[in-house]
């Protein structure tokens, strides 16, 4: 029988995938299950957006443009430039989702071996993203005690080797939901630039910004303009997870000639889903504003429910819809599995992605990720069931270490 590649085995199982199976199974039980593991928003995508897919009257429905449609370029052009940021329609790549993007930078920028540091806990795919282009992460560690808050560039620099290649930020971050500020940028621009290295700014979650903060993006940071690569995408910020419409960049003319390769060899990206994203730039600011006092609730009946737990720890995150939460489990891969398997509270339960899948130095074992994505009601009735589940749960650790926050 012929063999797997040894990328293939490399390749990582997704924490936030993985355990659908088991999900399903509780399903055919009769079980409720509440999806808590995914950042799929019950959000309804902007009504103009949806009209303009229902009114489209295609006698062919074409490729597009490589590097994606050029009018939908264009009003992306405007749409930046609107909140600050300068992106020219020929700086931009649009992609098959934020994720073919990272794909684009990767193979585009790092050779087979090349190193790339990132804070973790991080987006579980940026690894699977890593392997599939030959690099390699090197992560480092970002705490729940400061709210998973930028470690000390010190840390950073112990982290850089002659491998080194680049620097890769989630901003707002997932799956911690932490903002970093203007003042932790500048010190990340520093390291790339004392090292020149490229710095990677996934910044889909840009609009998910809580307490009065503002969001600071990479393209904004002085004197690297040439180094860094901003990631975007319109699942999230339109609530259209299933366009599968994302973008990639860049003014270093190199970088982006060179991405354009890549976007030939697949053709062309979804030419429905640009059409979409097109008329998403129309959203008025009260769809925004409305949607931003949501998932404020949200956050704040997640976070206060789970802090009342016995044992229990969950930091604020002040943008993005997700959290980090310690609990006092021994495993949460095997908690996680056990939620949906074999434990239920009035025929409900709750799937969560163990955090294990988000850490590169096999941390998480007592923490699990979020999603603060459904409404009010259902998310207290998660809360219960998570609830309910520590209570009886028999891998719950006897000693607790309480934290403060």
């Amino acid at each position: 029988m012929p063999t797997i590649s040894n990328k293939g085995k490399a390749m990582p199982e997704s924490p936030i995938r993985k355990l659908v199976p088991y999900s399903e199974a509780a399903k055919k039980k009769g079980r409720k299950v509440y999806h808590l593991n995914i950042g799929q928003p019950d959000i309804k995508t902007p009504e103009l957006a949806i009209e303009k897919i229902k009114s489209l009257d295609l006698k062919v429905l074409e490729y597009s443009h490589s590097a994606g449609n050029e009018s939908y370029r264009r009003k992306l052009s405007d749409y930046y430039k609107g909140i600050g940021i300068d992106a020219a329609f020929d700086e931009m790549l649009i992609t098959t989702g934020g994720s073919e993007a990272i794909s684009f930078a990767l193979m585009t920028c790092l050779n087979p071996g090349d190193e790339i540091i990132t804070t973790e806990p991080f987006y579980a795919n940026y690894l699977g993203f890593a392997t599939a282009a030959g690099a390699v992460i090197k992560a480092v560690t970002s705490k729940i005690e400061t709210g998973f808050a930028l470690p000390p560039v010190e840390e950073f620099e112990k982290a850089i080797t002659s491998k080194t290649k680049a620097i890769l930020i989630c901003n707002p971050n997932n799956p911690t939901g932490y903002l970093y500020s203007e003042t932790e940028l500048n010190a990340l621009r520093d390291i790339v630039k004392k090292h020149d290295l490229y710095l990677f700014s996934d910044e889909v979650y840009r609009e998910f910004c809580y307490d009065g903060k503002k969001h600071f993006s990479a393209m904004n940071l002085k004197g690297i303009e040439q180094n860094v690569i901003l990631i975007d995408s319109i699942s999230k910020r339109y609530s259209a997870c299933g366009a599968r419409i994302g973008v990639m960049i860049s003014k270093n003319k190199e970088v982006m000639t060179t991405a354009l390769k890549f976007a030939q060899a697949r053709l062309s990206p979804p030419s429905l889903g640009q059409i979409l994203g097109e008329a998403s730039l129309e959203t008025p600011h009260e769809y925004f504003d409305e949607v931003i006092a949501e998932y404020v609730q949200r956050r704040d009946l997640v976070v206060s429910e789970i802090n009342k737990m016995p044992g229990a720890f969950c930091p604020k995150p002040t943008g993005a819809f997700y959290a980090i939460a310690r609990l006092p489990i021994d495993n949460s891969d095997t908690f996680c599995r056990w939620l949906l398997e074999d434990f239920h509270y009035k025929n409900q339960t709750v799937m969560l992605a163990p955090a294990t899948g988000f850490y590169a130095s096999k941390l998480g074992l007592d923490e699990v990720r979020i999603g603060y994505v459904l409404n009010l009601h259902d998310l207290s009735a998660a809360m219960k069931c998570l609830s309910e589940a520590l209570k009886v749960y028999p891998g719950k650790t006897v000693k607790v270490k309480e934290l403060a926050g």
